[in-house]
């Protein structure tokens, strides 16, 4: 029966999961298709150099040159677009699958089989994390295959670390909206909370370096946590084990709570 929840969860959403991964391969392809446009250019590093110090730090500007392979897909993709699409996918697919199903009324059928309200919850988490996993393999069969065509020169290592790294922070993300929505019966509040806490992260991790006042508070941020530049620098492999761990417990968190609430009916 909780396999049945995760097949019903993965069939009802396969058209939207579709379309996503269309989507970010799309985009994925045209950025790379932009960057033989600047490859090498000391010209266009030289004019990053006079940028502001907070927009090459939230931007991942600093630390490298734009114009290769790695540092370009750094900045255009992995400093910000790339995990804020597979974010959004993840609080959206969170939010919806068991928030969403009690605000319309629906979460009876799942709840009908003879299964704990805590194992549907990680059935669902489950779901969710293919979900999140479908959209970051999407970007890297992408990458991988743009690399030897506009010449981007990655190392494979590093690529894959860098993916690895998106898809545990988009599951955090996710599990946190999922979480939030088997705590309290509020959609509002399962894409409200994660996306907060995402892009608090997001500043306290781009922009500690700068603001004194900040730093402490950079070991909150699972972006700091991973590192920047993975393509450049690979990741940190405790960071992600830790925001791993991070998203474990937000689950369990959840799942505990779900059994101990009054379910809204219709």
């Amino acid at each position: 029966m909780a396999a049945e929840t995760l097949r019903r969860e993965l069939r009802d959403h396969r058209r939207a999961l579709i379309a996503w991964c269309v989507g970010i391969a799309a985009y994925v392809t045209l950025i790379a298709a932009i960057f033989p446009s600047i490859h090498g250019s000391v010209q266009f590093d030289r004019l990053l150099e006079h940028y502001p110090e907070a927009l090459k730090a939230l931007f991942g500007l600093q630390g490298g040159s734009i114009t290769t392979g790695a540092g370009y897909l750094d900045v255009e993709l992995f400093s910000l677009m790339l995990p804020l699409l597979v974010i959004v996918l993840a609080i959206g697919a969170g939010a919806r699958t068991f928030a969403g199903e009690e605000d319309a009324g629906r979460l009876e059928l799942p709840l009908a089989y003879p299964v704990a309200r805590a194992r549907v919850v990680v059935w669902k988490a489950v779901g969710v994390a293919i979900q999140v996993l479908a959209a970051a393999v999407a970007a890297l069969i992408a990458i991988a295959v743009l690399d030897p065509i506009v010449g981007l020169d990655l190392s494979k290592g590093n690529l894959l670390q860098a993916i690895v790294a998106l898809t545990v922070v988009g599951i955090l993300f996710g599990w946190i909206a999922l979480a939030v929505g088997a705590a309290v019966p509020s959609r509002a509040l399962a894409v409200g909370v994660p996306a907060a806490i995402g892009a608090t992260g997001y500043l306290v991790g781009g922009l500690h370096s700068l603001a004194v006042w900040l730093d402490p508070f950079r070991f909150v941020s699972p972006f700091w946590l991973v590192g920047t530049g993975p393509l450049r620098n690979g990741v940190d492999p405790v960071g992600v084990v830790v925001v791993a761990a991070i998203a474990v417990c937000v689950l369990l968190a959840g799942a505990w709570r779900v059994e101990r609430r009054d379910l809204q009916t219709p």
